[in-house]
């Protein structure tokens, strides 16, 4: 025999007719408190406020409602989740792998690497791979290790010190900047190169105007004080070509 177990519960709050209680403790559109009033009353102010009656504390003794615009708050509610989404900072661990015997070059090509991810708040984790007979000269892969620890120390800190596992050897480097920290800026940079791009950077027209501005006084200054016959002489000019 199949068992109805019905539908999904819903985690919307019961609003104005879905109410099924004899009596509620309302609170006003501006927060204030009505007191225990029949569901009835309740649903009357409702109606002459032009809101909706909304249960906000379901298990309370009776219920909590609040007259309020139930379209307008679940609006709202949607935007703070999302502006909430948006500044979510999920922490990121990156990882790079060098060898004990590392051509300069590429040491600093792989530092710059993890300077980078440091700068955006991540954490890095340095592997060092050992093969054949460098496994019995770990003191290169310790050495290693405390030179990036220093190279990089302004922009993070050794969170796991290193240690053997296995053929590897590995350290875990931390940002001394928090990610929300590293998106914050890293969208404030964006947005103000926009603007340098576009053309409106903030203060630039106003200082084109200041730069002209002291021009054109000069240039009119210059024609008051010249003589008359000085001023007409390119209007001759003119007529004779």
């Amino acid at each position: 025999m199949r068992c109805n177990r019905g539908g999904p519960i819903s985690t919307e709050p019961r609003i104005n007719d879905r109410i099924r209680v004899p009596e509620v403790r309302l609170v006003g559109p501006s927060g204030e408190q009505v007191g225990i009033v029949p569901l009835a009353k309740a649903l009357e102010l409702a109606q002459e406020y032009d809101l909706d009656l909304v249960e906000v504390a379901a298990t309370a003794r009776p219920p909590v409602c609040k007259l309020m615009d139930y379209g307008k708050f679940k609006y709202e509610s949607a935007m703070k989740a999302r502006e909430a989404r948006k500044n979510q900072a999920h922490t990121v661990i990156k990882e790079m792998k060098l060898r004990p015997k590392i051509d300069p070059h590429d040491y600093d090509t792989k530092k710059g690497h993890v300077v980078r991810f440091l700068k955006q708040g991540d954490k890095v984790k340095i592997t060092i791979m050992f093969r054949g007979r460098e496994q019995s000269r770990p003191e290169l892969g310790f050495r290693l290790l405390q030179r990036l620890a220093e190279d990089v120390q302004d922009l993070g800190f050794v969170e796991s010190s290193a240690k053997q596992d296995g053929r590897n050897m590995i350290m875990v480097l931390g940002p001394h900047k928090k990610k929300t920290e590293a998106m914050a800026e890293a969208r404030a940079l964006a947005d103000a190169r926009k603007a340098e791009r576009q053309g409106r950077t903030p203060g630039a027209a106003a200082e084109a105007q200041a730069d002209e501005a002291p021009e054109a006084v000069e240039a009119d200054e210059a024609v008051e004080a010249a003589p008359a016959a000085e001023v007409e002489q390119p209007a001759d000019t003119e007529q004779e070509s």
